[in-house]
């Protein structure tokens, strides 16, 4: 079950960092519903910067560039990519009001796309928040076969160059589980969330120009799940 805050008050995009904060987010009933309600689900999903999961075959695919990974370049292009209806998603959450505090929270710093690119079109991406060392992964498209799948990868890269601690997916699905995105319960989220607001990270630690290159990507996720296995009782 998930607990929903109906509202119609005006939030700020300081009001949703401090929501963040306190492990709720915003979300709409529907594009056409001006109206935002806050979750708090019970089970939160979560993907182990230390422990993600990347097939061969897609590490195939990263190593390749086959998409060139740009950061905050179309946050627009990455919205409108993300409300438009896909396999599996007839309908979007993405309404009026969330455009306006994401692009906000975005002029602010503290939203961050990472966008796949290939023939100077987007054809993948995804968007979230950065608030200490969380990040609040919002929402991910694709028009081109494993363009968001690589930049997962590149965002779990960055993020781990960043110093950041935690990845929160706000739900668990088949897909996410393949990275190895597993469901934690209300009170181990908050454990894990009071612990990734202390300090600071850095988006930004691996510069956004030029590119990050996808073997660059890959050996950072390795190496931290290597560390991990190396910190792990036998």
């Amino acid at each position: 079950m998930t607990r929903g805050f109906s509202g119609r008050v005006d939030i700020t995009p300081e009001v949703l960092l401090k929501a963040y904060a306190c492990g709720i987010f915003p979300m709409a009933e529907s594009a056409e519903d001006p109206g935002l309600y806050w979750i708090e689900p019970e089970r939160r999903g979560v993907i182990p910067l230390d422990r993600m999961h990347v097939s061969h075959r897609l590490a195939r695919t990263v190593r390749a560039d086959r998409f060139e990974i740009r950061i905050n370049r179309d946050f627009d292009g990455v919205l409108d990519g993300c409300s438009a209806p896909g396999p599996g998603r007839m309908r979007t959450w993405i309404n009026l009001r969330i455009r306006k505090l994401y692009r906000d929270l975005f002029e602010l710093g503290h939203c961050h796309t990472v966008e796949a690119w290939r023939g100077g079109e987007l054809v993948g991406g995804l968007y979230g928040v950065a608030v200490g060392r969380a990040f609040f992964g919002e929402s991910m498209f694709h028009t081109a076969t494993d363009a968001s799948k690589v930049a997962l990868v590149h965002l779990a890269a960055r993020l781990l160059a960043g110093g950041f601690y935690l990845l929160d997916t706000q739900f668990s699905t088949r897909h996410l589980e393949s990275f190895g995105c597993v469901e934690v319960s209300r009170h181990r989220y908050h454990q894990l969330l009071e612990q990734a607001l202390t300090g600071r990270a850095d988006f930004l630690a691996v510069p956004a120009e030029p590119p990050m290159p996808g073997a660059a990507a890959l050996a950072i996720v390795a190496a931290a799940s290597e560390s991990h296995d190396q910190r792990s009782p036998a």
